[in-house]
């Protein structure tokens, strides 16, 4: 079974949208690298933790759910076989790779794998 592992939010103005949620829910709010301000809700027990992106052209603002898969390659496979559209093809970083999807209503959520 397939896990929710995280949350991106996509933003124009990430700076406002980090200082909104660690003022309104106390979210603690990393420095940004990348463009990206990675953030914690709390105790990994009660919830998940994520981050605040300047979002792209294709995805200026909106919130994506992140599914952690132990092939991500597998997992863009059966996505397609079931009617996804590819967004941003699997994405190489550090400790992971990431790719972004559409499922077949549009509803837009990226795959997660840990190398």
């Amino acid at each position: 079974m397939a896990r929710v592992i995280g949350f991106e939010m996509s933003s124009q103005d990430p700076e406002m949208a980090a200082a909104f949620y660690s003022n309104v829910f106390g979210w603690e709010v990393a420095e940004p690298n990348w463009d990206y301000w990675a953030v914690s809700t709390g105790e990994a027990k009660h919830g998940i933790d994520g981050g605040i992106g300047r979002g792209p052209s294709n995805y200026p603002h909106g919130t994506r759910i992140q599914v952690e898969r132990q092939s991500i390659d597998e997992a863009l496979v059966k996505a397609k076989e079931n009617g996804a559209k590819i967004i941003r093809d699997k994405m190489e970083f550090d400790d992971f790779y990431l790719a972004y999807l559409n499922d077949p209503v549009g509803i837009g959520f990226g795959l997660y794998q840990n190398k």
